[in-house]
């Protein structure tokens, strides 16, 4: 038994080895980790209900669950979508993308009703796609994402570039999105210059932002 005491918590507590590997997943993760997880840190799936049941574990989702006593965050919601595209090995495949990764930026004022996330063209799901979720099919490059902790996101050019591709936004709220995210230094116009579609953005730079 392991007895540890956390920064989140004004007690310690004592764990075994796997409640312990558990919380430490649980901890990168916002709280929240998987059944498949749990089985990893030796929680057969036959008494996850228990631990439900017994109040230490929330089903949040299918094969998702968070540690109830874990403090909550605001963006908590991100890390559990996330984990809802992990593939078979256990890796997300969902980076929020186009309008959602704008409003994570604070770089619009558009207010999508759903959570976009961009996934690849391969990703397959046998159960419905979660209705808060719209899906888009792309390849994101490593330099394009922003690493949080438990998510992914677009950074806000390659989120600008996807909107303008697919026409679902208004240039003109495309425009000041780009504007701001130069005055912020979130981009630079060697960035602007040297993306594939460059030429389209900086003609939404020639309109000032309103």
């Amino acid at each position: 038994m392991l007895h540890k005491c956390y920064k989140y918590y004004s007690f310690c507590v004592v764990m075994s080895d796997g409640a312990y590997k558990l919380f430490e997943i649980a901890d990168a993760q916002q709280g929240y980790f998987t059944a498949a997880q749990a089985r990893l840190c030796g929680y057969p799936t036959s008494n996850h209900s228990y631990h439900v049941k017994a109040g230490s574990w929330k089903r949040m989702h299918r094969g998702i669950y968070r540690l109830v006593r874990y403090p909550q965050s605001d963006d908590e919601q991100y890390v559990l979508w996330s984990l809802w595209s992990c593939n078979r090995a256990g890796e997300p495949q969902g980076v929020y993308s186009h309008q959602t990764a704008l409003s994570m930026f604070e770089l619009s004022d558009l207010m999508p009703a759903k959570l976009h996330m961009t996934v690849p063209a391969s990703f397959r799901r046998n159960a419905p796609i979660p209705d808060i979720l719209t899906l888009h099919r792309g390849t994101i490059s490593p330099s394009e994402l922003e690493e949080r902790r438990g998510y992914q996101v677009t950074r806000p050019l390659k989120a600008i570039a996807d909107l303008l591709a697919e026409k679902s936004a208004p240039r003109e709220r495309l425009g000041q999105a780009l504007h701001q995210g130069l005055a912020k230094g979130l981009i630079t116009r060697s960035e602007v210059d040297a993306y594939p579609v460059g030429p389209e953005l900086n003609q939404l730079l020639e309109r000032p932002p309103r």
